[in-house]
């Protein structure tokens, strides 16, 4: 077989090929490059496309003449001599380089949560308890206008005679969608960016590319996300991309998010605001961040970090028994301050168990306790 040329230059003469014939079209390896060849209905080549690979010094023919060797394909022991740059955290515990997926209900405050996001990595600043790296970001709106953005922002910013300098965050309230030009127009953005680190697309809904006929769910939810993945991988962005949870409590946050296992398997990260009993809380979950859960308070268009979730939790409740105790007039059981708390007889035993040890409380006798010292 003769080919003419490929997109990139023309086959010469001492080019080391190896040539394998599937179907109607075959895979040939040109030194570091791999080229696929289109043929005409009569045999005749049409056609080569090339992509790149790492250069090699020779071409390893196919274990077999059906299956060509995959164009990543590596030993493990060259790979365990190989170092790479270590995770790039925009937000350290919290938001890595990838895709993160950032979901909520409606109204609770993911895109303050976003906005702070961007602020912080835009100005060098704080979120979450968090000191960022200053870098540019690019924030989609695309469910707010330029009018309710310049309030956010205010808000956030208050007051006006002491804000930093907002010239690296780049706003947008509208984008084309994913596989119709998005992908294009944020690698224009990256491209004259002096630093870009953070990509938010606030939210999917408005990006995701309509379902395909008899498509399957799983599918389609991973086809629409995947691109964006790759793209922050591949540029070493991080990218967030707000979503919604189902209207169901279900017992895995990551359960919670709206979609099939689609979305979540496509993405790096996973990160669940929600709002319970016990107040407003942030878990999350991925390839490069420890599992998280935190307790969370929102104060003028601002998202704090308590702690722990649990911890947090069991130092509300602790206090709680420590007023009943106080106004107490007589010792009490851990029944009877269950019932006042409002808590599972359970957990008033453990907290009651770490009050003694901690000298808070004093056990009287069977199963009775008191303030210490009273």
């Amino acid at each position: 077989m003769t080919a003419l040329q490929t997109n990139d230059r023309p086959l010469s003469a001492g080019d080391r090929v190896t040539h394998f014939r599937y179907k109607d079209g075959s895979i040939e390896a040109v030194d570091s490059e791999v080229a696929t060849v289109v043929f005409d209905k009569d045999g005749s080549s049409r056609r080569i496309k090339t992509s790149f690979l790492h250069p090699s010094s020779s071409v390893r023919p196919a274990a077999n003449d059906n299956v060509p060797i995959a164009a990543d394909e590596i030993d493990a022991e060259t790979l365990l001599g190989m170092e790479f740059a270590p995770v790039d955290y925009v937000v350290e515990g919290y938001i890595a380089e990838g895709l993160t997926i950032l979901a909520g209900r409606p109204k609770l405050g993911k895109s303050w949560m976003a906005l702070g996001f961007c602020i912080a990595v835009a100005t060098g600043g704080q979120t979450l308890g968090v000191d960022c790296e200053q870098g540019d970001v690019l924030y989609l709106a695309l469910e707010d206008n330029r009018r309710r953005l310049k309030d956010r922002l205010e808000v956030v910013l208050s007051p006006a005679q002491v804000r930093p300098n907002m010239a690296r965050l780049s706003l947008r309230t509208q984008s084309k969608k994913i596989g119709a030009g998005l992908i294009e127009e944020l690698d224009a953005w990256r491209a004259k960016a002096a630093n870009p680190k953070l990509i938010v697309i606030d939210t999917l809904s408005m990006v995701r590319p309509p379902k395909k006929a008899n498509q399957d769910s799983y599918a389609a939810d991973y086809e629409a996300i995947s691109p964006l993945q790759k793209y922050a991988g591949e540029h070493r962005l991080a990218v967030i991309v707000v979503h919604h949870v189902r209207k169901a409590e279900a017992e895995d946050p990551l359960e919670a998010v709206s979609g099939t296992n689609g979305l979540t398997g496509a993405a790096d990260t996973i990160m669940v605001l929600n709002r319970t009993t016990d107040g407003p809380k942030l878990y999350g979950r991925g390839r490069d961040i420890e599992e998280i859960e935190k307790a969370l308070r929102f104060d003028k268009g601002t998202w704090e970090v308590l702690g722990n979730a649990e911890e947090v939790k069991q130092s509300e409740q602790r206090r709680k028994i420590l007023d009943i105790l106080t106004d107490a007039t007589t010792v009490l059981t851990p029944d009877e301050i269950g019932k006042q708390a409002g808590m599972k007889v359970n957990n008033v035993n453990y907290l009651l168990r770490a009050l003694v040890k901690a000298g808070a409380v004093e056990k009287v006798g069977y199963g009775q306790y008191k303030i210490q010292g009273r």
